[in-house]
């Protein structure tokens, strides 16, 4: 009689499992879903061991008060906001995350909207494409060279973020309360403490922090006035790290010259002050996307779900700080 496997749900976003399949299907039966809606996991609930769920939906409350053997929950991704960490940990459920996957890609899409906004590639663009062949769309560019720009977290990917921006010659400064002490130094950056000492000396800022309680809507309209009038905003972290509704009271006064994002605080996006502002870049959350690192991501998210279910210690461990009782092993960092 054939050994019953646990069972592993990939809630959302993917419609066949060909990366996940190799890492799993020795210890696991796995269930793809592909949903946003929350309700469709409760069937599943009472038996599953692991959960791989990635943007599309949000694991809450209601569905972890119903995980009676679920191990684990694995974000295939860096942020982890669309699980209720706090009620996983109270019913010993981990919830993990990839961090460490994408870096190089987000850094990069970063620097290519500031340099899109910048050097208004979008309307030059656009005239062409409608028969004009006029410069005049790039007048009032300013240099890169000598401006500053501020770094809004500065963790992986906005270290790599900071290395790439270095190199087109801009000062950079950030602001990140959690960064290592002397960061600054081995990269060559100059640290902040505040908002308010580092935003009135930026001309371009780009927001690279997780999404928190603390940093939702840390661009907001104070803290957009502090910067000098004429500003640029990229956020390629999380939509509700930016208000929406400032960025637009911004654009509107003159405070900001251009805003870049590639994520907002609803998506799909349902603002239509952003989608048709013409002096809005926008793109569909997809920076952290080339085929090498959604690959990665998602192999690397396969592994972390198979050690919680062969009761290995888990990797990237995000809810340590709120767990009782676990139902899995902690990472060997947490045991010494």
């Amino acid at each position: 009689m054939a050994i019953e496997k646990p069972l592993v749900l990939i809630t959302d976003y993917l419609e066949e499992a060909d990366i996940e399949n190799p890492v799993l299907e020795s210890c696991a039966d796995i269930k793809i879903l592909n949903t946003h809606i929350d309700t469709d996991i409760d069937p599943f609930a009472s038996k599953v061991k692991g959960i791989l769920v990635f943007h599309d939906i949000k694991i809450s409350a209601r569905i972890i008060a119903k995980l009676d053997q679920c191990k684990g929950i694995v974000r295939c991704g860096v942020g982890y906001d669309n699980v209720d960490i706090k009620a996983a940990g109270e019913k010993g459920i981990a919830v993990c995350n990839v961090p460490d996957y994408g870096t190089e890609e987000v850094a990069d899409h970063a620097v290519m909207l500031l340099l899109a906004i910048a050097r208004r590639l979008i309307p030059c663009y656009d005239d062409i494409r409608s028969g004009g062949w006029q410069p005049n769309h790039v007048f009032g560019a300013p240099r890169l060279r000598g401006k500053t720009i501020g770094l809004i977290g500065c963790g992986r990917i906005g270290t790599a973020a900071a290395l790439r921006f270095k190199a087109l010659g801009l000062r950079v400064l950030f602001y990140d309360p959690f960064a290592t002490p002397g960061l600054d130094k081995a990269i060559g950056m100059e640290r902040c403490h505040s908002l308010e000492e580092m935003l009135p000396q930026c001309l371009f800022v780009s927001v690279h922090t997780p999404l928190t309680p603390k940093t939702k809507h840390i661009m907001n309209d104070a803290s957009l006035a502090l910067l000098p009038k004429g500003a640029y905003l990229v956020n390629t972290a999380r939509g509700p790290c930016v208000s929406g509704d400032a960025v637009v009271r911004a654009l509107e006064s003159g405070q900001l010259a251009y805003a870049a994002l590639d994520v907002v605080e609803k998506e799909p996006l349902d603002d239509e002050r952003l989608r048709k502002h013409p002096k809005v870049l926008l793109t569909p959350h997809s920076a952290f996307y080339s085929v090498e690192g959604f690959i990665e991501m998602r192999r690397k998210g396969a592994e972390e779900v198979r050690r919680l279910v062969l009761d290995q210690p888990v990797v990237n461990l995000v809810n340590g700080h709120c767990l009782t009782n676990p139902r899995f092993k902690l990472p060997l960092s947490n045991l010494s």
